[in-house]
């Protein structure tokens, strides 16, 4: 049986999954919890293989690179995620891997993923990397959409709406979840619409 793949983003209420230049938030939007922080601190002890896009990786290790990162001291959160099995994948990444447990596989997205599922005996989880998560989404190789809302409108200051130029889905709604008493998680299982 194939592994799952999980296609997990963090969103403001309109869809954003980032601020812009503008922007003053940061991070989770200043809006993080206890209850929030344990379930991502889970999330990421669990036996998985984190699976990112080229940009999203250098994003990654700009912040939290062990050498090369911003961040010196990291919470345990960023700590475990850093140090989750990752496969890269890019045909024209030319940076360093400055990661624990990073594999470079210079393929397709669609391509790499697929053999990925076929081969893993470990689940399959992208935290960002939109445009990618996109493209599998398109192909059918996402399994379960994790969406994580936090209590923020960034309708002047948000880049990279989420599911901009994605293809049309309908979801069925797995499970929901209220951390902090605000950050809704939302798990969804998507079917190409048509």
């Amino acid at each position: 049986m194939p592994a799952s793949y999980t296609f997990d983003v963090y969103s403001t209420l309109d869809g954003f999954g980032s601020y812009g230049e503008a922007g003053d938030w940061g991070g989770y939007w200043g809006k993080e919890g206890p209850e929030f922080l344990k379930r991502r601190l889970d999330i990421y002890q669990q036996d998985q293989i984190m699976v990112l896009g080229a940009n999203t990786f250098r994003d990654f290790v700009s912040m939290l690179g062990p050498r090369t990162g911003a961040l010196r001291e990291l919470d345990p959160v960023n700590t475990a995620m850093r140090n989750m099995r990752t496969t890269v994948i890019s045909r024209g990444f030319d940076g360093e891997l400055d990661w624990p447990d990073a594999t470079l596989v210079a393929d397709d997205a669609v391509t790499a993923v697929a053999e990925l599922k076929a081969k893993s005996d470990v689940p399959l989880r992208s935290h960002g990397s939109l445009s990618m998560n996109r493209s599998l989404l398109k192909a059918g190789l996402v399994d379960q959409i994790q969406l994580t809302i936090f209590p923020a409108l960034s309708g002047r200051t948000g880049t990279f709406p989420i599911f901009a130029g994605a293809e049309d889905f309908d979801l069925q709604l797995i499970s929901s979840r209220t951390y902090d008493g605000h950050i809704q998680e939302l798990i969804y299982r998507p079917t190409l619409h048509g």
